[in-house]
């Protein structure tokens, strides 16, 4: 049963591993080979009888992988199509979950009823989002008593604008596309405020809205209680799975110690929380006997904590990861309620087959991979212990085995460790399960607002002591992507470091790491330079490698209060490529979608200095050298030459220049091309760049291989002679996917092309990597686009 098990959950990972959908038609395979099965089982004395197992190992196979092709097919065919992304559409539905407060707005998902557009085409499960005219001046912070204006279960007639998911793909990032499809979310959105929108029906009576309503009542409710508490996100995270208005700070402490798992419904609370209903009905029930003559306690505590772990689910919203939860305790229940006497490994083997066959999206997911590793990891390292041991013994053992036992994973999907992780985790788990987590559901469902407080002020106590280990120097052990294969000598590894204590020679374990440690990314030769155009949405972020050196020009625009490019895409592809410093780090100019994630980046990683043309109140350079930018400034870093050609220094004294014409405008050279970055220069500063260089008075030619296209595309830049000053062989647009802007606009676009310059988009691309290798021709580089290097079936293709 257990490799059955394993072989379909690896038939549904590699078909989310595919590039394109395979057609169902190749389905039809499994009939020769499930007759041949049949034909076998009565088999036994011809050699024949021998492919019996491989036969069902491979049908179990085939049967996981068409499995989640069909569901993908069904899910993928409720699609928005292309000719009406980005076009005012009516349509009526209703509020399908509790809405997620934002500075500006609130976000919530949406069930599509009826479309009221004459022939228009729209999925049924939508996300909207609802921007107020009143926030517009001022953004409203997270942790107020602010109300939804839309709530569950009411019906809506509205006005909107959508887009297929679309989300930027970059190396090392979050593919929000993949987790769209899981989440079964076809199209995102905004409602048009000035639109005639009209609530139709207070509310739609179905399960599932009574459920969203009951959830919304409990948010409401510790908002209230909570009001102006900086952890009440915690709180709510912690009862309704919605952790939304935790503050950043907050998620960088998480991460820091290691603690993130704990601050939202996962798997331990669903789990600790059904344990502890089994433990006490159990406890209770054996002691009145005319229950236990009716139902044995066993059976009873088993009933109690699996109808505690669905309602915990049902308050949770019913999310993916916490359905994965539920069914992995539906096995055990299964086993314990039939008495069967089943191992771990088959329990587990049959939980990770129900998880898959209902979820075939789980296997992309982190958190499937590190909750069931953490199980497996338990059950390796504790199932070969003999005798009772003493509860503190115990426990120390279980968090070794799930601490060293999780670093593979960890380091694989995260590039990181929290070194204090064991210590803090063995403080923070029995609060946050035991005491936060109790506490705040009983003060949700109850009107008793001082067991909320109480609820609270224990997590404040959890809060310093995380604080307290955050204070601590070196906590976090960072390191570059490995790759995949590594994981295997890691988990080995592990595995025989986890054996008892008498096995010899235990410490060959160690061993196992070491692929994993010293295999890294491999940097660029002297005179070379690796450059990769990260895809920021509507913004710009540039790093470029040396043989030494790194240097990032920009770091993207800043999302929201709570989240930036900073720290959604620069940071995860620094430590990815193993960049523990920069060595230089440029900030073109004083736009948010340029300097929007400088001050994440400068509190993350060291760095050694900083150019930028920023003016004194935008300066966020505590313990870091900064200088202006200006023409003329020139270094070389490993046979690669940086020179910086504008602004002209006295360009600072002249207050009618806009932030955009003051960009720094850089460009690189090496032996096989050249770079030129414009950060948002208009059609002025073209100019003034052109006459220099006609005068002989520019520091460097124009001229180069690669362009970033100034200013996104943008029609007040690109002029018609800049263009031919550069004569760029390639031009990148760092554009978001269907921007409110219209970048790149289509006329310079064409401007390019005349040019007989090949045009690459982040929007239709992804993050675009550019490698200029000294052994090729002057001008030969190659230029790759993550989207293409890194394809999946459920990408668009542009």
């Amino acid at each position: 049963m257990i490799v059955l098990a394993l072989a379909f959950v690896f038939g549904a990972f590699c078909l989310q591993q595919m590039p394109f959908l395979p057609s169902l038609y190749w389905a039809l395979a499994l009939i020769p080979l499930l007759l041949i099965q049949i034909k076998l089982v009565n088999v036994n004395q011809h050699f024949l009888a021998y492919l019996k197992r491989p036969l069902l190992i491979l049908l179990s196979f085939l049967f996981g992988f068409f499995w989640a092709t069909t569901l993908a097919a069904i899910r993928l065919s409720d699609e928005l199509p292309a000719t009406w992304e980005n076009k005012p559409l009516e349509i009526v539905g209703v509020v399908a979950s509790v809405s997620e407060l934002t500075e500006r707005g609130e976000r919530f998902r949406f069930d599509v009823e009826k479309v009221l557009t004459k022939a228009a085409v729209t999925p049924q499960h939508i996300s909207l989002s609802y921007y107020s005219p009143e926030a517009w001046g001022e953004p409203r912070m997270l942790n107020t008593a602010r109300l939804a204006q839309f709530k569950a279960g009411e019906r809506w007639q509205f006005t909107v604008r959508l887009k297929r998911p679309h989300g930027t793909q970059n190396p090392y990032g979050f593919d929000f596309e993949a987790w769209a499809l899981a989440e079964n979310i076809r199209a995102t959105g905004s409602i048009k405020a000035k639109a005639d929108n009209k609530k139709l029906q207070d509310f739609v009576w179905r399960p599932a809205y009574i459920v969203e309503h009951v959830r919304e009542i409990i948010q409401q409710r510790i908002a209230l209680v909570l009001a102006g508490k900086p952890y009440s996100g915690v709180i709510q995270a912690l009862v309704m799975g919605d952790d939304s208005q935790i503050a950043v700070n907050d998620w960088q402490l998480f991460l820091r110690t290691g603690t993130s798992h704990l601050m939202s419904i996962s798997g331990l609370h669903i789990t600790m929380l059904s344990g502890l209903v089994f433990a006490v009905v159990g406890f209770l029930w054996r002691r009145i006997p005319a229950l236990v003559t009716r139902l044995p306690a066993r059976k009873a505590a088993t009933l109690a904590g699996m109808l505690a772990a669905v309602i915990y689910a049902l308050i949770a919203g019913f999310a993916v990861p916490t359905q994965r939860t539920l069914y992995m305790l539906m096995v055990f229940a299964l086993a314990l309620w039939s008495g069967r006497q089943l191992v771990i490994s088959q329990v587990l083997a049959l939980a990770l087959f129900v998880v898959v066959l209902f979820d075939p999206w789980a296997v992309i997911s982190a958190g499937f991979w590190l909750s069931f590793g953490a199980v497996a990891m338990l059950s390796f390292a504790l199932g070969a212990r003999v005798g009772y041991a003493h509860w503190f013994k115990a426990s120390l053992q279980t968090q070794w085995a799930v601490t060293i036992g999780m670093v593979p994973l960890l380091l694989i999907m995260f590039n990181q460790v929290s070194i204090v992780s064991p210590f803090a985790n063995a403080i923070a788990i029995p609060l946050i399960s035991f005491i936060v987590t109790p506490l705040a559901l009983l003060g949700s469902f109850l009107p008793l607002d001082f067991v909320l407080q109480l609820a609270y002020h224990a997590l404040d106590v959890c809060m310093m002591l995380l604080n307290w280990f955050n204070k601590l120097p070196d906590i976090v052990w960072q390191q570059h992507a490995a790759p995949l294969w590594t994981l295997l000598p890691a988990t080995i590894g592990v595995l025989w470091l986890l054996l008892p204590r008498g096995v010899p020679m235990r410490w060959l374990g160690y061993l196992g790491f070491l692929p994993m440690l010293l295999i890294t990314p491999q940097r660029p030769h002297t005179g070379d330079m690796k450059v990769t155009v990260l895809d920021v949405g509507q913004g710009l972020s540039v790093a470029v490698q040396t043989a030494a050196h790194t240097l990032l020009y920009d770091a993207g625009g800043k999302y929201s209060e709570q989240s930036d490019a900073g720290a959604r895409i620069v940071l995860p592809f620094l430590r990815g490529e193993g960049v523990s410093r920069l060595n230089g780090f440029i900030v073109s100019h004083n736009d948010t979608d340029h300097s929007g994630g400088m001050r994440t980046v400068l509190a993350q990683v060291p760095v050694s200095w900083l150019v930028s043309s920023l003016p004194p109140s935008a300066e966020q350079s505590d313990n870091v050298k900064h200088v202006k930018c200006f023409s003329g400034q020139r270094w070389t870093w490993d046979d690669v030459d940086f020179q910086m050609i504008y602004p002209q220094p006295s360009s600072y004294n002249d207050a009618a220049l806009t932030d955009n014409n003051r960009s720094c405008v850089l460009k690189i050279s090496s032996a096989s091309g050249s770079l030129l970055l414009t950060g948002d220069i208009e059609r002025p500063v073209e100019m003034e760049l052109i006459e220099q260089q006609q005068n002989n008075q520019a520091p460097i030619s124009l001229k180069s291989d690669v362009m970033i296209a100034p200013h996104h595309g943008s029609k007040t830049s690109s002029s018609v002679e800049f263009i031919n000053e550069v004569q760029p062989g390639l031009t990148i647009f760092t554009v978001g996917y269907l921007n409110r802007f219209r970048h790149p606009r289509v006329e310079i676009v064409k401007r390019y092309e005349s040019g007989q310059s090949k045009i690459l988009r982040s929007d239709y691309h992804g993050a675009i990597t550019l490698n200029f290798v000294a052994s090729n021709s002057k001008g030969a580089f190659n230029a790759a686009g993550w989207r293409k290097q890194n394809r999946r079936y459920w990408h668009d293709s542009y």
